[in-house]
């Protein structure tokens, strides 16, 4: 069976790392892999998830399976921080959620859920998106197209070229959105794009999927979620794959949630039973401890606030990174105005350098970044700036 099997070239970002990892020299510096990183290069554990974690370690008596859906006050309490308590959607009865492997977990859930109800059907993704999108929609039978969204020339969303083509899309047509901290441009909508966007969606028959990875790391906790808030108050039905893997630091535990919110309570009830359907057929159970921390944290008023504001503290210190690469870009007399950086949102940002120069910056400087010149901020530091600074210049 596996004697024609061919090995395949290593993942673009997995395979950065271990190159960054086998590099001897000292001054190198990481901007590949898309994880939070505290000044040390440390990703931590949240002091409130450690504590919801010591708490759940004492009262949890059994290993035994949870059902498919998940922990029911996980499922109440991410639907309420997405859309807010009050939120209409909510209050009709017309949404439902599952706990799921991560935020990829919920993304395959939600495109084999699709391909069932109209095998083949097509989703628009923004050019450019987030690598492993592709891959986890189209792999369920999904037809892939694009949409356009960035544009390199001013570093800023296209937002005429971005409804020009959701205008021309077909009834039933998919629509991939990123919640906020778009991946991997960090150029996110504005409030009245999202009004405009979720007008184009209801005219045109378009369903949309979110993608919200990030809450919370943009602009604050409810302003990130200002997308998905009122495309679920203007369309019929829409899908959500929530991450909570930066929000929380939860990455290896792989806990995400899949929501779907339906014309009415029936048929998200009868959605549900796909969705549970499906992920039997894929994973079975969903893993337990990630979202019982989840849940400790976000039903408990004093662990609620203390992560709340460690995730503000992100937020601040990637806003601060942002000004401090451009502005020693800047200091040391860059040929090229880097202030779109400041401009972004989340942990990412495309520095418009070409690929031969980003390999230049890999052989020469020792610094790691993928191929398209995206770049993870939280690997900005205020020791290895001017040196990450004064490379970037030097293959300009």
């Amino acid at each position: 069976m596996f004697d024609s099997i061919q090995k395949l070239p290593p993942d673009p970002i997995l395979g950065l790392t271990a190159a960054f990892e086998n590099d001897p020299n000292p001054a190198k510096v990481d901007l590949g892999a898309g994880v939070y990183k505290d000044e040390s290069g440390t990703t931590p554990i949240f002091k409130s998830v450690k504590e919801a974690e010591r708490r759940w370690e004492q009262q949890e008596n059994t290993k035994v399976y949870i059902s498919p859906p998940g922990f029911a006050d996980f499922n109440s309490a991410i639907q309420k921080l997405i859309l807010g308590a009050d939120h209409p959607a909510l209050a009709a009865g017309r949404v439902r959620s599952v706990m799921a492997p991560g935020g990829c977990g919920a993304l395959r859930v939600g495109a084999e859920l699709i391909n069932r109800c109209k095998a083949g059907s097509t989703i628009r993704v923004s050019r450019p998106t987030w690598a492993n999108h592709v891959p986890l929609l189209g792999s369920a039978g999904l037809r892939i197209a694009e949409y356009p969204y960035y544009d390199g020339t001013t570093h800023a969303v296209d937002f005429t070229a971005m409804t020009r083509a959701l205008e021309g899309a077909a009834k039933g047509d998919l629509v991939l959105l990123h919640g906020c901290c778009h991946n991997p441009t960090g150029a996110d909508l504005k409030p009245q794009q999202w009004d405009a966007v979720a007008q184009i969606a209801a005219r045109g028959g378009l369903v949309p999927f979110v993608d919200l990875a990030y809450q919370g790391l943009g602009e604050g906790m409810d302003q990130d979620a200002y997308g998905p808030r009122v495309l679920a108050r203007t369309v019929p039905e829409m899908l959500l794959a929530y991450s909570c893997s930066k929000n929380f630091g939860l990455y290896r535990d792989r806990i995400g949630a899949l929501l779907i919110v339906s014309p009415t309570p029936g048929q998200s009830d009868a959605a549900l039973t796909h969705i549970n359907n499906i992920a039997r057929g894929i994973y079975s159970m969903p893993p337990a401890h990630g979202g019982a921390l989840v849940k400790t944290v976000l039903n408990d008023p004093a662990l609620r606030a203390q992560w709340q504001a460690e995730v503000d503290g992100m937020r601040r210190r990637i806003h601060t990174l942002r000004a401090l690469l451009a502005d020693t870009l800047k200091k040391l007399n860059a040929p090229r105005d880097f202030e779109f950086i400041k401009r972004e949102y989340g942990m990412f940002s495309f520095l418009g350098v070409s690929k031969e120069q980003v390999q230049r910056l890999r052989t020469e400087f020792s610094i790691y970044m993928v191929d398209s010149s995206r770049v993870n901020i939280a690997g900005v530091s205020p020791i290895n700036v001017d040196y990450l600074a004064g490379a970037i210049i030097s293959v300009l």
